[in-house]
């Protein structure tokens, strides 16, 4: 007896039609999954509004000069606990060396990459000059630390400093 081998099958026009379909299915739905993984993760823009931004860039140069005609002297210092919150501790002097009182200090931890990770801290007043403040859930990496301090409800003074929390 002769073996007979198997009658492969012609290659038909149903046959190219259904491998390209499922070909270029699987090339849509990889690029759609990419896609809408791309967009959700996107961490936005620096401002909503860039009009908004360049009228008000004005009045941000104004308070800048202001501030650094005051002189004031702040200094801050940030850890990181074990347990994942970050302690800010904020000294304030004005030009002279004297504590500053009164004031109503706001921190912010942002991360550059993503706004939705960004961690506001309460800021007490602990003594003349000093204020402290603790935020939960800080995880390690880069941060921005942004330093507000505001009396009667006028900014008086604005720092913005890249930080590494490990």
């Amino acid at each position: 007896m002769a073996a007979t081998s198997p009658i492969a099958r012609p290659i038909t026009g149903r046959f190219v039609l259904v491998t390209t379909i499922a070909f270029f299915a699987v090339v849509i739905s990889v690029n759609m999954v990419m896609m809408r993984l791309a967009i959700t993760t996107l961490p936005g823009t620096e401002v909503d509004s860039a009009y908004s931004a360049s009228l008000a860039y004005q009045g941000e140069i104004v308070a800048s000069r202001q501030q650094n005609e005051r002189g004031w002297q702040v200094e801050a210092h940030i850890d990181r606990q074990p347990d994942g919150a970050a302690a800010v501790a904020i000294e304030a002097r004005d030009h002279t060396g004297v504590p500053l009182r009164g004031l109503n200090f706001l921190a912010r931890l942002e991360r550059p990459t993503d706004r939705r990770a960004d961690r506001a801290i309460e800021v007490t007043e602990a003594g003349p000059g000093n204020f402290h403040g603790r935020a939960e859930g800080v995880t390690a990496g880069q941060w921005d630390l942004v330093i507000e301090g505001d009396a009667d409800g006028r900014r008086m003074f604005l720092s913005k400093n890249r930080i590494v929390l490990n």
